[in-house]
Parts: structure tokens; C-alpha cells; sequence
């Protein structure tokens, strides 16, 4: 069942170009030239229940355009879009308890009040009974392990719990649709882990519809199977992340420990393209078809070989490489 359907969807913004100085500034006042950015350009993809989904593309691509007009903030020009069978722009109180949007870079908690202030306000604002408010916020609380930070003001808290609360924010409602414009951005790498690994058990134990917008690629190669890279508010990409990476990534990382030192780099570069390397360690790339193969030849050399991990090329390197075609 598609819970986000999104058809040859368009948004387009106007400004206005104005010459420099008192004269142009003058001139203005009477005519001015009109200009049209597009941010998002005739987009097409549908989302099924349960799905957590990758939304990906550089700065400026229409990510974050995209997921204001699915919430409903922002007017599309053209095309239709709709979560769970409403048009987002009609603004419906049924379609606006059944969604939450939490951005990295915007703040829905108070900062000067305690973040258990803003869960009760949400509370109301969504007509949570107080049974169902009190269950919901104890498995919140405790997944995310909060308990010890309700009543701290916000604004003395970390950037990992303070996003962490805003994910209780917007969560106190239960929603079947989440919106993750950059949750982790900023954070430090435990505190993008935690996050991550809510989000991967909340998706799994409530089937909640997820689309995720991140810059940190590790963000989606943990949490999604399923991409769709935008780029000049077109989409490049929609499928499987393991198919983005083998179509695009036609190599493989062999990353080889040595048990003693003084390896020498022609005695491995036999073996395949050397991307890094010192003397008891080194790190090479080979075809995906000859990986194991490779592998296999390694552990039987003299070379005094402790361990070897065959890898995938990063996926910030994947990305790159589709943006560039």
C-alpha cells in the first residue's frame, strides 16, 4: 500500500533581478526584472507502509522543498502529492496528527523551559489522552534513555539530547509518517549512533512510514535499503541502495592486516590496485568478481597475513560518482 504518492510534482520560486547602485535601486521602483529558480522539477515516487526511505542529493538539490510541500508548509506549482490519501496543502486536522517533521537545523522544543514542557504542550496540541501520553512517553524515555534530562532547561543540554528530545516531540502523537530533514547533523559520532539505532528499532517496531534527508552517508547505509537521490530538483535515482553501490561501485576494498611489520608495497601490488598502505597494513582494490579470488591468493602467499576484510567503496564516493553523471 502507497503511503506517499508523489506525481510529476514541481515547485518553482520567483525573485527579482536589480541593477547595483542609487540607480538601480531607483529604477527598481518601476520595472524589475522577473527570475524563476526551480527547485524541484516534474518528480515522480511513491513510498510504501513501513518503508524508511533515503532522500539524497547536494545542497540546494529540493530535499528539503520536497518534504515542506509532503507536510504541507509549502505550495507546489504544479503536480500532486499525497500522504496518506490527503493533500498535504489542504492543511486537514486528520492529515496533520498523523505526520511529524523534525528538522536538524529547527528547533520545536522551547529553549528556556524544560523538555518535558514541550512534550506536554505537544500533548495537548494533538489531544493525547493521558493514558496513551504516559505509555507512549515511558517507551520513549526509555528507548532513547532520557529519564535523567526531562527537567533541564533545554538550552543546557547536549546537541545528541537535545535531538533526541526533539524526536520524543514529535513522536508523542505517534505518527504513521515521519519527516527526518538532517536529524544528526552536527552531533558527534556516538551521538549519531544512538540516533540511528532508534530510529532503526522505532521504524521496526512500529512500522512508521520514515523519509530521511542526511549529508552523512553512514546515516543511510545503516538505516535504508531503498534510495532516491534528487540532484537540480530532478531525480537521478530511486531503488535499492545494494544496486546503487554494485552499479556504480564496480570495485571492492580488500583491507589486510599484516601479523609482522616490514611489508614491502611491491610485494602487494600484485595483487590489485594499492589505495593505502604501510608496514603492516595495507589496503587494496579489486573487481567484485575477483574479490574473494584475490582473498583466497593472499592467505596462501608467504606474506604473513593475519586478517583480511573485503569491503565496500564508500558510499560518499558512490554518490559523487552519480551526481557526476
Amino acid at each position: 500500500m502507497s503511503i506517499i504518492e508523489v506525481k510529476n510534482l514541481s515547485k518553482n520560486y520567483e525573485y527579482y533581478r536589480q541593477e547595483s547602485g542609487l540607480r538601480g535601486a531607483v529604477k527598481s521602483f518601476f520595472s524589475r526584472e522577473t527570475l524563476y529558480a526551480e527547485a524541484v522539477k516534474d518528480i515522480n515516487f511513491s513510498i510504501e507502509e513501513g518503508e524508511l526511505v533515503g532522500f539524497l542529493g547536494p545542497n540546494g538539490a529540493g530535499k528539503t522543498t520536497t518534504l515542506k510541500i509532503l507536510s504541507g508548509i509549502l505550495y507546489p506549482t504544479s503536480g500532486e502529492a499525497r500522504v496518506l490519501g490527503y493533500k498535504p496543502t489542504d492543511r486537514k486536522p486528520e492529515y496533520q496528527k498523523q505526520f511529524a517533521l523534525v528538522m536538524g537545523q529547527k528547533n520545536q522544543l522551547v529553549s528556556d523551559l524544560p523538555a518535558m514542557e514541550s512534550f506536554i504542550l505537544n500533548k495537548e496540541i494533538y489531544e493525547v489522552p493521558d493514558n496513551d501520553f504516559k505509555k507512549i512517553l515511558s517507551e520513549l524515555v526509555d528507548v532513547l534513555d532520557i529519564g535523567n534530562i526531562l527537567d533541564i532547561q533545554v538550552r543546557k543540554l547536549s546537541l545528541g539530547q537535545r535531538m533526541k528530545c526533539e524526536l520524543v516531540t514529535a513522536l508523542i502523537h505517534r505518527p504513521e509518517v515521519l519527516f527526518l530533514d538532517e536529524p544528526t547533523i552536527g552531533l558527534d559520532v556516538v551521538a549519531q549512533k544512538n540516533i540511528r539505532d532508534f530510529l532503526k528499532h522505532y521504524n521496526k517496531e512500529k512500522k512508521t512510514t520514515i523519509i530521511l534527508t542526511s549529508h552523512y552517508m553512514e546515516d543511510i547505509k545503516d538505516l535504508c535499503r531503498r534510495v532516491i537521490i534528487i540532484n537540480l530538483g530532478k531525480v537521478i535515482y530511486d531503488g535499492a541502495i545494494d544496486e546503487l553501490i554494485k552499479k556504480h561501485a564496480p570495485h571492492k576494498l580488500l583491507k589486510i592486516t599484516f601479523e609482522a611489520n616490514g611489508i614491502k608495497r611491491e610485494q602487494i601490488e600484485k595483487y590489485g590496485e594499492v589505495i593505502d598502505f604501510n608496514s603492516y597494513r595495507a589496503v587494496i582494490k579489486v573487481t567484485r568478481t575477483e574479490a574473494k579470488k584475490v582473498a583466497v591468493a593472499l592467505l596462501s602467499s608467504p606474506l604473513p597475513v593475519d586478517d583480511i576484510l573485503i569491503d565496500e567503496m564508500d558510499i560518499d564516493d558512490v554518490i559523487r560518482k552519480v551526481f557526476g553523471k
